[in-house]
C-alpha cells in the first residue's frame, strides 16, 4: 500500500463532519475547503498551488498537437454532432475544478463556495463576485440555471440521468443557486453538480443547444478560440484576461499562448507529422510501436524527447467482449473455455515486443484490482449474494491462464475442448458443433475498428481452428464500429472500458441489467446480474475510501469470474514524444498525462517568454 493511498484513507470523524458542510464561509488557513467524494480534501486555503506544477513556468509558445477523426460542432455537451475529443475544455470553464493528484476532489472556481448538506442530498453554490465570460459580462446564477436546464433536457444521456435529480433548482440571488434532490441521488450526485459547465444564457438564446453549433459562442475558460476549419483545425488562444488566472487550482497552468489541433483521417498520418515537425507533442497507445518506430532522424538527432511517465491511475480494461446477449456467449463455460484459447504471451512478445502487461482486473493499474482471497470488508459486500455467485468468487482473486509455451498451449486448449463438450458442444469430421443438434455449428465474428487490433483478432481467431471454432474477423471503419457498438449489434467486439479512482454512478451505465437492454450505454458485454446491480448501485453511495474500496474490488470478483471478456493488456505507464523546448513539471500527477494535465501544467521553453 503506497504513502499516497494510505492519505486518501485516513478520515477521522471531525473530518467527516467537515465535509458534509464544505465552503460555509471563506475558509481560513489550516481548513479544508474543497468538495470531495471520500475523504478529506488534501488542499486548504493557504495552498498556493498544486504540488504537480511549476508555479514559476513561463508563459509564451505554441504547441502543436494531432487528432485522429473529424469534428462539425463546438458544443461538445450535446447529442448532436461530432465534437473534437479533444481541446475544447480549454474553454468551458465548470462549477468547480476538479485536481489529479486526488482520487475525486474540487475546489473553487466559478463557485467559490457551495454548502452541502450532512447527506447531500442538497447543495448551494455561491457565485464568485469576480466570475467572468470572454467579453467581461459577469456570470450570474441566470446563467448557472440555464445550463442546468439544458443539460438536464438536451445533453448527453449521462448527464441528463443525474441532472434530472433536481427536484428544485431555484435563485437564491443573483450569485447563489440551490439544488434539492429527489430520491434516486447519491454522494456522487453533488460532485456531478459541481463538475458543471456553465454557459451563458445570453448567447444561448434564440439558439438550438441541441443542434450543431460551429459559431464561437460566448465562453468562459482560460483559452478563446481564436481560429476554426471545421474537421480540420482549431486554434486556441491563451486569454490574458482570463478573470481565474490567480486561482490556486490555476498558477502554474495554462502555459502555451496558443495551442493547435490538426485532424488527421488516421494515426498512421498523424505520426508522420510528428516526424517532420509539424507535431510537437505525441502520446503514443501502441507499444509496438513505441519499441520499434521511433528511430527515424529527428529522434536519432534528439530533436524529439521519448519519455515514459509512470502513474497510478486505473489503465484502461482492454479485452476481447463477449456479448452475452447472444448464443453461445450466454453460456458461461462457454465463455471460460475461450479465455484458455488466446496465447496472450506470444502476442505480447511478438506484437508488442514485451511491453505490456496482462489484465487480471477490470482497474488495472490501480489498488482496487483484487489480490488474494476476499477480505473481510469484501466478504461483506459478497455474502448476501453468495447462493446466487459461482464459489471461485469467495476463492482467490481470478488470473488469467498462464501462457507462453507450446506445452502450455496444448493443456490450455485441451482445458477448453473439455469446458466446451461439458457446455455441449462436441467435434463432428473437425467442426465444433452442437452435439444435439449436428447441423448448428460454432461460429462467430469478432468485430474491431483500429488496424493494431487486426492482428490481436487474427492470432486469437487462428487458435479457435484448432478447436474447429470458424470465427471471422471484420474490421469496420470508426463510425460504423461506433453505431454498431451503442446499438450492441455484435458477437465479439475489442474495446475498453475507462475507469476511474474514484468510481462511482458509471459503473450503472457499464454493469446493470438496464444498462445492457438501452442503446448508448457502455454495457458492451450484456452483463445482467442482480448481485451486480446491487453492488454496482452501493459504489456511488460508499462514504469512506475503505467502503468504496471494498464494494469495487467485490463487483470486480463477480465480473472477472463470470468471463465476460477475455482481457488484454495495459503498461502502467504514459508514452510520450514531444520536442525539446516542450517541458513538463518534476512532479507527476496520480493520475499521470491522464485526463488534462498534459495541457495544464506544461510549457514551451523559448526565448521571449513571459
Amino acid at each position: 500500500m503506497t504513502l499516497l493511498k494510505l492519505r486518501y484513507m485516513r478520515l477521522s470523524i471531525l473530518q467527516f463532519l467537515i465535509i458534509g458542510l464544505v465552503f460555509i464561509g471563506p475558509a481560513q488557513a489550516g481548513e479544508p475547503f474543497g468538495l470531495a467524494m471520500t475523504g478529506a480534501p488534501k488542499y486548504d486555503a493557504a495552498s498556493k498551488h498544486l504540488d504537480y506544477v511549476n508555479p514559476n513556468a513561463p508563459k509564451g509558445g505554441t504547441l502543436k498537437l494531432a487528432l485522429i477523426g473529424t469534428f462539425d460542432t463546438l458544443n461538445p455537451f450535446s447529442i448532436k454532432g461530432l465534437a473534437p475529443r479533444e481541446g475544447l475544455g480549454l474553454v468551458y470553464d465548470r462549477l468547480m475544478q476538479r485536481v489529479w493528484d486526488e482520487p475525486f476532489t474540487f475546489y473553487p472556481l466559478i463557485a467559490d463556495r457551495a454548502e452541502v448538506a450532512p447527506d447531500r442530498s442538497a447543495v448551494t453554490f455561491h457565485i464568485n463576485s469576480k466570475a467572468r465570460f470572454q467579453d467581461g459580462s459577469p456570470i450570474t446564477a441566470d446563467d448557472v440555471l440555464f445550463s442546468w436546464q439544458e443539460l438536464k433536457d438536451n445533453g448527453p444521456p449521462n448527464m441528463r440521468s443525474v441532472y434530472k435529480l433536481a427536484a428544485k433548482a431555484e435563485k437564491i440571488d443573483n450569485l447563489t443557486v440551490h439544488f434539492a434532490f429527489a430520491p434516486g441521488y447519491n454522494r456522487e450526485t453533488v460532485m456531478i453538480f459541481a463538475m458543471m459547465p456553465v454557459f451563458a444564457k445570453k448567447w444561448w438564446e434564440g439558439r438550438r443547444f441541441d443542434a450543431t453549433v460551429i459559431d464561437k459562442p460566448l465562453l468562459n475558460g482560460p483559452y478563446k478560440i481564436a481560429a476554426v476549419d471545421p474537421g480540420h483545425r482549431i486554434v486556441y488562444e491563451r486569454d490574458p484576461d482570463y478573470w481565474a488566472k490567480d486561482l490556486f487550482v490555476n498558477r502554474g497552468q495554462n502555459n502555451f499562448d496558443r495551442i493547435i489541433y490538426d485532424f488527421y483521417r488516421d494515426d498512421t498520418i498523424a505520426f508522420e507529422a510528428l516526424k517532420t515537425g509539424d507535431v510537437d507533442l505525441r502520446r503514443e497507445y501502441n507499444a509496438g510501436r513505441w519499441a520499434i518506430a521511433y528511430d527515424f532522424p529527428a529522434a536519432k538527432r534528439g530533436d524529439i524527447v521519448m519519455e515514459e511517465l509512470p502513474h497510478e491511475r486505473p489503465e484502461p480494461a482492454n479485452a476481447l467482449i463477449f456479448n452475452t446477449r447472444r448464443a453461445p456467449f450466454d453460456d458461461r463455460r462457454v465463455r471460460e473455455a475461450l479465455e484458455y484459447v488466446i496465447d496472450a504471451e506470444w502476442i505480447n512478445r511478438t506484437l508488442f515486443h514485451g511491453q505490456y502487461k496482462r489484465i487480471a482486473s477490470f482497474f488495472p493499474n490501480s489498488y482496487f484490482a483484487p489480490s488474494g482471497v476476499p477480505s473481510a470488508n469484501e466478504k461483506a459486500v459478497l455474502e448476501p449474494f453468495r447462493k446466487s455467485l459461482p464459489p471461485e468468487v469467495f476463492g482467490p482473486a481470478w488470473q488469467p491462464p498462464p501462457t507462453g509455451s507450446a506445452g502450455q498451449m496444448r493443456l490450455n486448449l485441451k482445458k477448453a475442448d473439455e469446458l466446451l463438450r461439458a457446455a455441449g458442444w462436441t467435434i463432428v469430421n473437425g467442426k465444433r458443433v452442437r452435439a444435439d443438434n449436428p447441423t448448428q455449428t460454432f461460429h462467430f465474428e469478432v468485430t474491431i475498428s483500429a488496424p493494431e487490433d487486426e492482428k490481436i483478432a487474427l492470432a486469437f481467431t487462428g487458435n479457435l481452428k484448432r478447436l474447429g471454432i470458424d470465427a471471422a474477423v471484420r474490421r469496420l471503419d470508426s463510425t460504423v464500429f461506433q453505431e454498431r457498438e451503442i446499438r450492441y449489434d455484435y458477437d465479439m467486439i475489442l474495446d475498453y472500458w475507462n475507469n476511474r479512482l474514484s468510481p462511482g454512478t458509471e459503473q450503472m451505465r457499464f454493469w446493470s441489467c438496464e444498462a445492457a437492454k438501452q442503446p448508448l450505454n457502455f454495457n458492451y458485454a450484456g452483463v445482467c446480474d442482480p448481485a451486480v446491480d446491487a453492488i454496482a448501485a452501493s459504489i456511488a453511495n460508499a462514504s469512506t475510501s475503505e467502503e468504496m474500496t471494498a464494494r469495487v474490488r467485490a463487483l470486480d470478483r463477480i465480473l472477472t469470474w463470470g468471463y465476460y471478456v477475455i482481457p488484454l493488456y495495459y503498461s502502467g505507464k504514459d508514452f510520450v514524444a514531444h520536442r525539446p523546448s516542450v517541458r513538463h513539471p518534476d512532479a507527476t500527477p496520480l493520475y499521470g498525462m491522464g485526463y488534462g494535465p498534459v495541457l495544464e501544467t506544461w510549457w514551451a521553453q523559448t526565448t521571449g517568454n513571459k
